[in-house]
């Protein structure tokens, strides 16, 4: 993975958090990036290149009124107020090759400072086997604070470690074996595909390689993960965006909506799904 910074910008050292989507259902990780994007006004400073993601191109997602800035597959934005890089993933990555994409990003993470990535993800609601709507939507997360996952700073937030996170189960083993470098990826054990249990669901999405690359290089890294189907997921975008602002202790003051330091709606958004839904709701 190569990173290439656009003329005049540079990675801030200060910004030692990463946020960063992981792509599943409903495209929610991405969606709450791209809020963050929006509402902090990060500003971007380069591009990643990977050999592992597919290629696209695309206008100004934020601006609303379009300048012909190319959007790339994976770009990087810095919000030096929050102290806060994310990155933003517009395709997905070639079937298989997920580990060694986390790799490469692992690397990136590390080689430029970063001290705690934050990887946001949705999880498929047909999955979701303890259903409790008695607070809503809710949020489920997995960390590296501990070896079974729990976090005690994501506990008082009244968030729930995500119950069927195993690091003992086969799948997840391999997984970590994978990421440290130890072990080649076997057709037998191909994550994406031929699930032969319930349990293995969890491990086989793009997340779970992220969760174990960025352990393997050390970094401390919090997945924060909600339940949802396919459809108009803005709802769930804002509830996970919501859960990042929390966990980083971001006042919304310091963002630059429309509303007063409410949250500032990506253009394309605009375009896509009408006027926003009822922000005072998150």
């Amino acid at each position: 993975m190569e990173f290439i910074v656009e003329e005049g910008k540079h990675l801030n050292n200060d910004c030692s958090t990463l946020v960063l989507p992981a792509l599943s259902i409903g495209n929610v990780g991405q969606l709450a990036v791209d809020l963050l994007i929006s509402s902090t006004r990060a500003e971007r400073i380069g591009y990643l290149d990977d050999p592992y993601v597919l290629p696209c191109v695309g206008n100004d997602a934020y601006g609303p009124i379009p300048r012909g800035e190319v959007a790339l597959p994976l770009e990087a934005y810095d919000s030096s107020l929050n102290k806060l890089t994310l990155v933003q993933q517009r395709s997905p990555v070639l079937k298989g090759m997920m580990v060694e994409f986390a790799k490469n990003l692992a690397y990136f993470a590390a080689d430029s400072g970063k001290k705690h990535v934050i990887v946001l993800s949705s999880l498929d609601f047909g999955q979701w086997q303890r259903i409790d709507m008695s607070s809503g939507s809710q949020i489920y997360y997995i960390s590296s604070a501990n070896m079974d996952g729990a976090d005690d700073d994501c506990e008082k937030l009244g968030w729930k470690k995500l119950h069927e996170y195993n690091p003992a189960q086969r799948r997840w083993k391999y997984l970590s074996t994978l990421a440290a470098g130890n072990a080649m990826q076997e057709d037998g054990l191909a994550f994406e595909d031929e699930l032969e249990d319930e349990e293995d669901y969890y491990p086989s999405l793009p997340f779970a390689a992220l969760l174990s690359c960025f352990k393997a290089k050390g970094l401390k890294v919090t997945c924060l993960l909600c339940y949802c189907s396919e459809g108009d997921n803005i709802p769930d975008a804002f509830n996970l965006a919501d859960a990042a602002c929390k966990l980083l202790e971001l006042s919304p003051q310091n963002f630059h909506g429309d509303q007063g330091g409410n949250w500032a709606i990506p253009f394309s958004w605009k375009t896509v799904y009408g006027p926003p839904p009822d922000m005072s709701l998150f």
